[in-house]
């Protein structure tokens, strides 16, 4: 096997096919709304640092501890149906 091996433009061109698309409208907005609470989370941790200073590992611990029984939460909601 060789790994360096390379491939002409032209046999490329011959073998390219299509690109399907796949992601529809609703994908599209769930990615940027991910998008922008992943940006806010990474700049209000510089504001929280600021305002809670040493103690900011135990709020992030908290916050995980809530956000884990919400999930349970959810997981008790979907095992009902």
């Amino acid at each position: 096997m060789d790994l360096f091996r390379k491939k002409s433009v032209d046999q490329l061109v011959s073998e390219s096919t299509p690109l399907k698309r796949t992601l529809k409208t609703f994908d599209l907005t769930m990615l940027g709304i991910g998008a922008i609470i992943g940006t806010g989370i990474f700049v209000l941790t510089g504001k929280g640092a600021l305002t809670a200073g040493p103690a900011l590992c135990v709020s992030f611990l908290l916050a995980a501890v809530c956000c884990g029984f919400a999930g349970l939460c959810y997981a008790e909601f979907a095992a009902m149906a």
